[in-house]
């Protein structure tokens, strides 16, 4: 019997995944996250061979938890369930450890099939993202600025905070400021960045090579 939790903060997408495993022979569901934290405790607390991660929760992005997770639980599969047909999304949660990558449109029909997979210890992704996986990326060019140069030092150490995990007053008590302070430069972060959620945020910050 796989042991199973799954995170999601959208009460109704639990609901519906809660029932396609309860009806699974083979599968127990053992217990059901509403943020990355909360996600993060209960695969330290109960141990499931598969974790079903949604990639945009509130608190900690599911790329993010997959990669505080993997070096201390490598047997652990985690499945990444997204809205985003995102080619960038897919090759970082790939490379954060992950086993699977499924978008919600096609949970209802695909998501047993792909636990299944990669319980197995193969790989899981959503058909219709196969091409992206083998697609090469696209150079940059050499004459093409990029905004994080445009960050101050301090909203380059926060970037680098908020990719790591760090809450707000996390980052405040680490760096002895206000959590008022912190939410400033965050916004002004996004302001000049142009990107506004923590996934976007983390993505960016890899990509520009700010974190390995």
């Amino acid at each position: 019997m796989a042991r199973v939790v799954i995170a999601d903060d959208h009460a109704i997408v639990r609901a519906g995944l809660r029932a396609l495993i309860h009806d699974e022979i083979g599968l127990d569901l053992i217990g059901e996250a509403t943020g990355g934290y909360e996600a993060i405790e209960l695969v330290e607390k109960n141990q499931p061979e598969v974790l079903v991660l949604d990639i945009s929760m509130p608190d900690l992005d599911g790329i993010s938890v997959t990669r505080k997770l993997k070096p201390n639980f490598p047997d652990l599969r985690i499945l990444i369930l997204t809205l985003h047909e995102d080619e960038a999304m897919l090759k970082e949660a790939i490379k954060a450890g992950a086993s699977g990558y499924i978008l919600k449109r096609a949970a209802e029909t695909e998501l047993i099939s792909a636990i299944q997979i990669i319980l197995r210890g193969d790989m899981y992704v959503d058909p219709s993202m196969l091409r992206s996986l083998l697609s090469e990326p696209k150079p940059v060019s050499p004459q093409q600025s990029t905004p994080v140069e445009n960050l101050t030092p301090r909203e380059t150490e926060i970037l680098k905070l908020i990719v790591e995990g760090f809450t707000n007053r996390q980052i405040g008590e680490h760096l002895n400021i206000s959590i008022r302070t912190v939410e400033g430069h965050r916004a002004n972060i996004s302001d000049k960045l142009g990107l506004h959620s923590r996934l976007e945020l983390v993505r960016y910050a890899r990509q520009h090579g700010m974190i390995e």
